[in-house]
């Protein structure tokens, strides 16, 4: 068992046991017993009261978008949103209201982030390259790092809805292979396989970092 965890942890980082000297552990013994532990780590994250209950104190332009959000995931309607602002605006408190509520439901919501700061923020918040399996190489045809058998597939197919911050920092490259992974671990054709985005960020601060790129390069990355 403790070399699975340790298995695990590796692939979430894009590493295999064999990178270390560590004896392989067999892809039947493991594959039910892993996405059942990523999906009852979903389930046992603790709902504060305080997010809980931040729908009440939201500002009328979250409030808007808190609203227009939950009325798809009440009706089960697919969607794609990205919430726009500053920093210092709010978002992170948006955020925390929607995971709380959602996951009070008995619903998975995960909470991902371009940045490692950014996931800290919210609760079960994991950095998007670790979540999707992002390669760090990308190109107009890439796919994430996920075969549909395992673990971090599964996670991905139950959950309601992802939010993705900081997403205006991704390259353009990384948000359309998470877009078509995405379609290929749940057999839908539609954005992000049907899942409710809801991705957040600041088109006024960083732009995504291509190395020694050109403007025209570094315009073509962005989201």
């Amino acid at each position: 068992m403790i070399l699975i965890d340790i298995r695990v942890f590796l692939e979430s980082m894009s590493k295999k046991l064999s990178d270390y000297d560590l004896p392989n552990v067999s892809a039947h013994i493991d594959l039910q017993s892993r996405g059942h532990r990523e999906v009852q780590e979903e389930y046992s994250i603790n709902v504060e009261y305080e997010d809980l209950h931040a729908r009440d104190s939201l500002n009328p332009d979250q409030k808007f978008a808190y609203d227009e959000i939950m009325s798809h995931v009440d009706q089960n309607i697919t969607g794609v949103f990205f919430i726009d602002g500053p920093g210092g605006t709010g978002k992170t408190f948006l955020y925390k209201a929607l995971l709380a509520n959602i996951r009070a439901r008995g619903l998975i919501a995960l909470a991902t982030a371009t940045s490692g700061v950014a996931a800290n923020n919210m609760p079960g918040g994991r950095t998007a390259h670790s979540r999707f399996g992002i390669s760090l190489n990308l190109d107009n045809k890439s796919m994430c790092k996920i075969t549909k058998q395992s673990g971090k597939a599964q996670i991905l197919r139950k959950a309601k809805v992802i939010i993705w911050d900081e997403a205006a920092m991704a390259k353009r490259q990384a948000v359309e292979a998470v877009d078509r992974t995405m379609q290929d671990i749940t057999y839908e054709k539609l954005p992000f396989g049907g899942k409710i985005m809801v991705m957040g960020g600041d088109f006024r601060q960083v732009l995504p970092v291509v190395r020694r790129g050109t403007r025209a390069q570094i315009v073509d990355s962005s989201l």
